[in-house]
């Protein structure tokens, strides 16, 4: 029994070990293609309504994907926050003030999850008529995003990350390996 429990843990560690390795390589990989949209994945906003450090540095990424010609059009996504904040309409007064064209801009702010905004990005589909996406996102969620968009038949996706890493990123790596399985 022993001997049983040791091959199975040796086994989940080395598939564990092998995913955090794809999905972070996966993750921090710019392939530098053109795509028809970006969608920017919300994140906190502060009580005070500013952005938290991590959704500014996802929507500078997103900005420099438009500032380099690389997308047409840019989708928000984010959901309510417990502060009291819809993190889609934040997220597009600061890309406004950066100079991005309202019109541009196209806002979900029932992006509650990843779920969601994979959800609600496809329904704009057809009135926004693009064919590809570049999804942006911290490192660590864009496998899982980009699976998730695959597996509603979107294939034309990639994505760009921000050089931004913090020490809770070690606990979302751990949660993405569950998520990815889960909702795969």
């Amino acid at each position: 029994m022993k001997r049983i429990l040791k091959i199975t843990f040796l086994l989940f560690t080395t598939w564990f070990l092998i995913h955090t390795i794809y999905i972070v390589s996966d993750g921090m990989k710019d392939e530098n293609k053109k795509a028809d949209v970006a969608l920017i994945l919300g994140n906190k906003v502060n009580p005070d309504g500013t952005l938290s450090e991590r959704l500014e540095k996802r929507l500078v990424c997103g900005l420099d994907l438009f500032n380099k010609k690389r997308v047409n059009k840019i989708i928000v996504s984010g959901g309510l926050g417990v502060e009291g904040h819809y993190e889609g309409t934040i997220m597009k007064k600061f890309l406004v003030q950066k100079g991005v064209p309202d019109s541009l801009i196209i806002i979900d702010n029932l992006g509650n999850n990843t779920i969601a905004s994979v959800n609600n990005t496809l329904k704009f589909k057809d009135s926004l008529n693009f064919k590809s996406i570049i999804v942006v996102s911290q490192y660590y969620h864009l496998t899982r995003t980009k699976m998730l968009f695959r597996n509603r038949d979107f294939q034309h996706v990639s994505s760009v990350s921000p050089n931004y890493f913090e020490f809770r990123d070690f606990y979302s790596i751990l949660r993405e390996f569950f998520a990815y399985y889960l909702e795969s």
